[in-house]
């Protein structure tokens, strides 16, 4: 039987109408994190009451985000979520990394820092262990590709700096952002970390690759190497 397959309250379809209503009119903004958790629900569970379902997501997670964010295996552990409901979650995740992601790319840096750090932190902030992502600039500053180059564990990465660089040249880039983030949340440089970006900084140099910046991202905050002086 598929999910939600009993037939539909008529309170339940009129709560969906009201809800689909208040969005039409006042969007995302007139809506708390569980009524547009709902709005995502209704689709994967076509016939059932979602409101109990998207509050116990918002409860296990944290919020919109979060309940998004989380792995399927995780997902399936709340009570009515079945691995196609996980699944659906993930797409509207996926789709709205894309939509941040179509913000910044072919686009010169410098005038897009801002949609630049929301896709980072739509990317990243809620993985469970460590990225290190490349942005690869060309000499104008737009942003040419974007490539997760090493996965790591909860708390460290390996990155080589010659990898680092190589690609670069691959690639044609003049110039490179990092971007990582810390599981932990807090977005506070590590000592490895100002160690292996001086590093990458050393091996870029002697082929006039640049290190623009080394953006660390934390759960609600994120930290720029050069905001903090260390680039």
């Amino acid at each position: 039987m598929p999910d939600g397959a009993a037939k539909t309250p008529n309170h339940a379809s009129g709560h969906r109408e009201r809800l689909r209503a208040r969005f039409r009119k006042a969007g995302i903004d007139g809506l708390q994190d569980y009524e547009l958790l709902e709005l995502v629900l209704f689709r994967a569970i076509p016939r059932r009451d979602v409101k109990p379902l998207a509050k116990d997501l918002i409860e296990k997670f944290g919020g919109f985000a979060e309940a998004l964010a989380a792995p399927i295996d995780r997902l399936v552990e709340v009570k009515g979520v079945s691995k196609n409901v996980a699944e659906e979650l993930k797409i509207v995740q996926a789709a709205a990394i894309k939509l941040t992601q179509e913000r910044v790319l072919k686009r010169p840096v410098i005038t897009s820092w801002n949609d630049l750090l929301s896709y980072c932190r739509a990317a990243m902030a809620d993985e469970k262990t460590e990225l290190f992502r490349i942005l690869f600039l060309d000499k104008k500053n737009i942003l040419i590709a974007d490539e997760v180059q090493q996965r790591g564990t909860v708390d460290h990465t390996p990155v080589y700096p010659r990898e680092v660089v190589k690609r670069a040249l691959e690639l044609g880039a003049s110039a490179i952002i990092l971007v990582h983030n810390h599981p932990s949340g807090d977005p506070t440089p590590s000592r490895a970390d100002v160690e292996m970006t001086n590093q990458i900084i050393k091996a870029g140099a002697a082929l006039n690759i640049r290190v623009h910046d080394h953006i660390i991202v934390g759960h609600k905050h994120h930290a720029s190497f050069k905001t903090l002086g260390l680039i």
